[in-house]
């Protein structure tokens, strides 16, 4: 009775060594996930900001917070369950499907390089606060369809790292990338929104240290979120030429990418710095295939017939 019950214990005891290994290899496989999504968790830190600018300072983490729960709706409700299945039954899919974002992420940066070009951007012109609640709606709903794009590749991407582990891991992976990549990218968010404010409050108190640097975070607001929508831009640009370079290698069309890890060792071997100007030259001929097709893609759609506003 007494080996029984030892044995049993032993057993338990090996159980529970299991299941925290496996939470470990878990939370491993959401980190390193987490990891190689980090170049569109980038963009959708520096895309989101311009969904609410313009918005009266009251609305804004109101607005955050709708934007961030969609976010989760999209990433738990819907990308996941669809990533799991087409990972079962055709995985190849998955790289497909990621290569069609990559593309809508090109044609996004495209079309905002040609609009500051062409210097015809007059989107922000009028203030969202002044053009009543269906704007901020619009406003929400028009943040939420991006993030579903930019959700799917975080979520796709983080999907091809754990391809060989089974289901039910794979789902826990997602989850929590979902989870941990929405709350960073919201938190950011919804401080770099505030900031003008918080730099408000500290130029009203006492100190001289304080008024300073207030007046410095409200000085600095507006051309933080400039620099933001140029980072967005070029994080858009360099992430779905990325995507398209990998994507072509593992579906048989290798050459483009065998020309960029060419362009790579040429320069890999400089002392010092090597490895810095072997990431730049990976990510500026990345930039470079994202422009090229964009610039391709939106020259097509640009010959749509679009659909009549007024009847």
């Amino acid at each position: 009775m007494a080996g029984g019950l030892v044995g049993l214990l032993d057993d338990v005891a090996a159980l529970a060594k299991l299941a925290a290994a496996s939470v470990d290899d878990v939370g491993i496989a959401a980190g390193r996930a987490s990891m190689k999504a980090a170049g569109v968790v980038v963009d959708d830190a520096a895309v989101t900001p311009a969904y609410v600018r313009g918005l009266a300072a009251d609305r804004e983490l109101p607005i955050i917070k709708r934007i961030a729960l969609g976010s989760l709706r999209n990433k738990l409700l819907i990308i996941l369950p669809v990533a799991l299945l087409l990972s079962e039954i055709a995985p190849t899919l998955v790289e497909v499907i990621l290569m069609f974002g990559g593309c809508f992420l090109a044609y996004e940066g495209a079309h905002k390089v040609m609009h500051a070009v062409r210097k015809d951007d007059h989107e922000h012109d009028v203030p969202v606060v002044l053009q009543g609640p269906e704007a901020e709606s619009t406003t929400v709903a028009g943040a939420i369809r991006t993030d579903f794009i930019l959700s799917a590749e975080i979520m796709v991407i983080s999907l091809k790292e754990v391809l060989d582990e089974p289901i039910l891991s794979r789902a826990v992976v997602l989850a929590l990338v979902g989870l941990l990549i929405t709350a960073v990218v919201y938190g950011v968010v919804a401080l770099i929104v505030k900031m003008d404010d918080i730099g408000l409050t500290m130029a009203g108190r006492p100190s001289r240290r304080s008024q300073r640097l207030g007046r410095l975070l409200v000085g600095g607001m507006p051309r933080l979120l400039a620099w933001l929508s140029v980072i967005g831009t070029a994080a858009m640009l360099w992430v779905g030429g990325h995507i398209l370079l990998v994507g072509f290698d593992e579906l048989g069309w290798e050459w483009p990418y065998h020309v960029v890890h060419e362009l790579e060792h040429a320069v890999d071997g400089v002392p010092g710095i090597g490895g810095v100007l072997a990431w730049v030259v990976n990510t500026l001929c990345s930039a470079i295939v994202g422009f090229v097709v964009g610039f391709v893609i939106a020259g097509v759609v640009a010959r749509l017939p679009r659909r009549r506003l007024h009847s």
